[in-house]
């Protein structure tokens, strides 16, 4: 039996349905729901004959030539299905809910498959998730100086059983010229705005909702404007970490990375540094004082922190001094901090 969905109630199923994504490699590799598979109808190569002959020809000579190229696929479609969905029960899309969706429904129902059919397809999931972004959240910011250590925090979070985003996982990027650490790959703009409003679909948006202090771009990828805006406006806690804590937790991070992947991307920052603090740190990467590199980076690290935080309300910062090494106890005390500002705003009403 096939069962029109829309992308509204399809998130909100009580239990997770695979989701088969029947577009073509390339148009699932610029962007997909996120957890879907793809199952495509056609290559990349049959898709642009199919709608040329759509184009030039006829929507009857394109459907023919579509059986044409599908003929003796099914099969393995209905297999790949049976292996992402043994118990036989999944959705399917493709842009617009059309031809595509309608016949891989048609086949996968017809061999006993429950389906449910997304209606209006992936171009209906895009402006779902748009709408994410300008969906008014209870943000609090965790902010800090590099090296302070906030994405640990945060996981440390999660594990107190907060809610939590992190916009950096999402990026696959730490937000700096190093950010990604030599090894981790963006996803596209599209897919980081897929990523970042499905997660945002899936916490409760009448409790807080902890996000670290970025700017507008981490690494290549762009935090959507809206969202980026209730950030700025939201309460910001500023972890006060000293600098040879931040300098000793950064030199670990860093001195596990490969040395030529650190000096090329200290090259790129070099007109920011400066012709001698380049020069200094690429010395002190050679020379495997990481310390020393650590703490002549972080002098434009640190400028630009502190001019990004000067564009914030002040009212809405409120600095916490971080004592403690130990991160989960710096966590607990974030939250402690963060419990008395709120306990202080309704007494205030």
């Amino acid at each position: 039996m096939t069962h029109p969905i829309s992308v509204e109630d399809f998130v909100r199923l009580p239990e997770p349905v695979p989701l088969a994504d029947v577009r073509t490699p390339a148009e699932f590799l610029q962007g997909h729901v996120p957890g879907a598979f793809n199952l495509p109808l056609f290559s990349n190569e049959e898709r642009v004959k199919v709608g040329t002959t759509y184009k030039q020809g006829s929507r009857e000579e394109a459907i023919l030539l579509g059986f044409d190229l599908t003929g003796n696929k099914w099969s393995g479609f209905i297999r790949t299905a049976l292996e992402m969905a043994p118990q036989k029960k999944i959705a399917v899309h493709c842009w617009r809910g059309g031809m595509r969706s309608g016949a891989m429904a048609w086949a996968l129902n017809l061999y006993g498959f429950e389906v449910y059919l997304i209606t209006g397809g992936y171009k209906n999931y895009r402006r779902w998730a748009l709408k994410q972004f300008e969906t008014p959240y209870e943000l609090c910011v965790l902010g800090g100086m590099t090296g302070s250590g906030k994405t640990k925090i945060l996981q440390h979070f999660k594990a107190l059983g907060e809610q939590i985003i992190d916009l950096e996982e999402l990026a696959q990027h730490q937000g700096s010229s190093y950010g990604t650490l030599g090894k981790l790959i963006q996803p596209t703009q599209e897919q980081f705005e897929n990523d970042l409003a499905f997660a945002l679909s899936q916490l409760n948006k009448n409790r807080k909702i902890w996000v670290e202090d970025e700017s507008l771009t981490i690494g290549k990828r762009f935090i959507p404007n809206p969202f980026w805006h209730q950030m700025r406006q939201s309460a910001l806690i500023e972890m006060k970490v000293a600098l040879m804590q931040r300098t000793g937790n950064l030199a670990k991070e860093y001195g596990r990375l490969d040395k030529v992947f650190l000096i090329e991307c200290t090259q790129r920052i070099g007109k920011r540094l400066g012709p001698e603090q380049t020069r200094d740190a690429i010395a002190a990467i050679k020379e495997d004082r990481m310390e020393d590199f650590i703490k002549l980076v972080l002098i434009y690290y640190d400028k630009t922190y502190k001019v990004g935080l000067s564009k914030r309300n002040k009212e809405n910062v409120f600095p916490l001094e971080i004592e403690d090494a130990d991160v989960l106890a710096q966590a607990k005390s974030i939250l402690n901090f963060a419990g008395s500002l709120a306990g202080d705003a309704q007494s205030a009403q």
